[in-house]
């Protein structure tokens, strides 16, 4: 009958629902649920050991607590924006106007201390773990190199470099950090395309453009202590950028969130046209890509990433250089992998980095970054040691 499809042709559902299965295999599954148990013990240990300690068992029951989760009040305070008053949280004469100035229904001692402080660090951690991840991924795919990541392309100093003139000059700026850390990584891979770019770009311009941009970018971020006279502020900028999860709180989570939802959301539409960059620019070409629109736009969702990140937790280095690579190895090299891949297994790396860094020299906490960074040395150390083809993809 007119209208029907030919016989044996798949209709256009069906071959949308067969495109998505195919990113779904054996390798990316057991990847994606062992992250998911890695992230899982990460926060039972996040939210057990503090200076408020309490049980494994009583930690879960705060966090299970069916009056936070259910409760549509409760959720308006954390992503919306209401405040509490952490300070007293473990001042018994001050926990009635907790209550009421947080505007939140009556809940026990260890849910306040576990929903309001432990979990929103385990939080940020996914939502940084999965824009970093991400976001080296995106890079190694335009630049056709796996040794790529933010860093290696001048953008997280760019964007480090901004949020750390907030910090020590313009400190009144500082709720406006996720929209300069964007444009300051943004304003750093301009540069970087700009030094590239001679009657187009190539992937080993971008790569060496991106150190010297980095490189110059990091040595104005040190000059910037010499003006900071209040050692308070010089603490808080080395420590930030070193990248660190400590004092994160909802307020994080709200900067961070939305500017995640989008760049991943665009990175798994953008799987495709990443695939079709790995061929080489004259087989992207003979398909119909628009290389440079394609390489430029690909590259600004990767800024956008890591721009979130580092707007709450700093210049965490090693993140989005193992992880794209360690589920490379998982995967392969097909993008609509990759891309779901890093969506976990960079959570899982954070949130397993972050446990380490608070834990390590209990009481002091230390910043992740360094965690991060001597776990990713000595594992680029060993893959260098066994492979002889490390670089380009």
């Amino acid at each position: 009958m007119a209208g029907e499809a030919p016989t044996g042709t798949p209709s256009p559902s069906t071959s949308r629902r067969e495109h998505w299965l195919e990113r779904f295999d054996g390798s990316l599954i057991t990847l994606c649920l062992g992250s998911v148990l890695v992230v899982v013990a990460g926060a039972l240990v996040q939210v057990s050991f503090g200076a408020y300690s309490m049980s494994i068992f009583e930690a879960w029951r705060a966090v299970f607590n069916p009056d936070v989760i259910f409760d549509i009040r409760v959720w308006e305070v954390f992503l919306l924006g209401g405040q509490l008053n952490t300070d007293v949280l473990l001042n018994p004469l001050a926990w009635d106007s907790l209550i009421l100035e947080a505007e939140l229904p009556e809940m026990n001692r260890r849910s306040l201390i576990v929903w309001n402080i432990r979990l929103p660090r385990v939080f940020v951690g996914i939502l940084v773990g999965m824009n970093l991840a991400v976001s080296g991924a995106i890079f190694q795919a335009v630049t056709r190199n796996e040794l790529a990541s933010p860093f290696i392309l001048g953008v997280s100093s760019g964007a480090g470099l901004m949020i750390l003139l907030t910090l020590v000059v313009f400190s009144g700026l500082s709720a406006f950090l996720p929209i300069i850390a964007s444009v300051g990584g943004a304003g750093a891979f301009l540069i970087v395309y700009a030094i590239a770019w001679k009657n187009g770009t190539s992937p080993v311009r971008l790569v060496l453009a991106g150190v010297i941009v980095g490189t110059v970018f990091s040595s104005l971020q040190t000059a910037l202590f010499f003006f900071a006279e209040d050692i308070g502020v010089v603490q808080s900028a080395i420590a930030w950028t070193t990248g660190s999860l400590t004092g994160t709180d909802w307020e994080q989570v709200r900067m961070a969130l939305p500017w995640t939802v989008v760049a991943m959301l665009l990175a798994l539409i953008s799987s495709r046209q990443l695939n079709v960059l790995l061929l080489g620019e004259k087989t992207a070409n003979s398909l119909g890509m628009n290389v440079e629109k394609v390489r430029f736009a690909l590259s600004g969702v990767a800024v956008l990433a890591a721009a979130a990140s580092i707007a709450v937790a700093g210049i965490v280095g090693f993140v989005g250089l193992i992880v794209p690579h360690m589920v490379r190895n998982t995967v392969g090299s097909d993008y609509r992998k990759l891309i779901v891949g890093c969506l976990f297994a960079g959570p899982a790396l954070m949130v397993a980095a972050d446990v380490g860094a608070r834990l390590a020299l209990n009481p002091v906490q230390i910043p992740v970054g360094i965690v991060t960074g001597l776990v990713g040395g000595p594992y680029f150390l060993y893959l260098m040691r066994k492979r002889q083809d490390m670089g380009e993809i």
